[in-house]
């Protein structure tokens, strides 16, 4: 069973810089395409970002520019750095992961709260 564990999550004023990091135990990210969604009071979960086992990123419109996905094979770790932040980023962020063809199955993280505000 793949479990995912988010981080980094807090309060910040608008304009300012978050890592979000979420380790995955049970697996190898290497292999995994990875994904960062977030999901707000009253709102549907979107996708972020996410990132494919040889490397493509794709960004959501609202936050291209701002955030970076990478991804850290030997800690077994994908990260969110999110710069410029705004009140509308507010949301509870998880990590999601999906396997290789061979094993297409998903998995999602517990979440963590991203508070952006004065």
């Amino acid at each position: 069973q793949v479990q995912l564990l988010e981080s980094g999550g807090g309060l910040v004023q608008p304009g300012g810089s978050l890592r979000l990091s979420c380790v995955a135990a049970g697996t190898s990210v290497s292999i995994y395409t990875m994904g960062w969604y977030r999901q707000a009071p009253g709102t549907q979960r979107e996708l972020v970002a996410d990132i494919t086992s040889s490397g493509i990123t794709n960004y959501a419109d609202s936050v291209k520019g701002r955030f970076t996905m990478s991804r850290d094979n030997a800690k077994n770790t994908v990260y969110l750095q999110m710069n410029s932040l705004k009140p509308e980023d507010t949301a509870v962020y998880y990590c999601y992961a999906l396997g290789p063809r061979t094993q297409p199955k998903g998995y999602w993280g517990q979440g963590t709260q991203v508070t952006v505000s004065s």
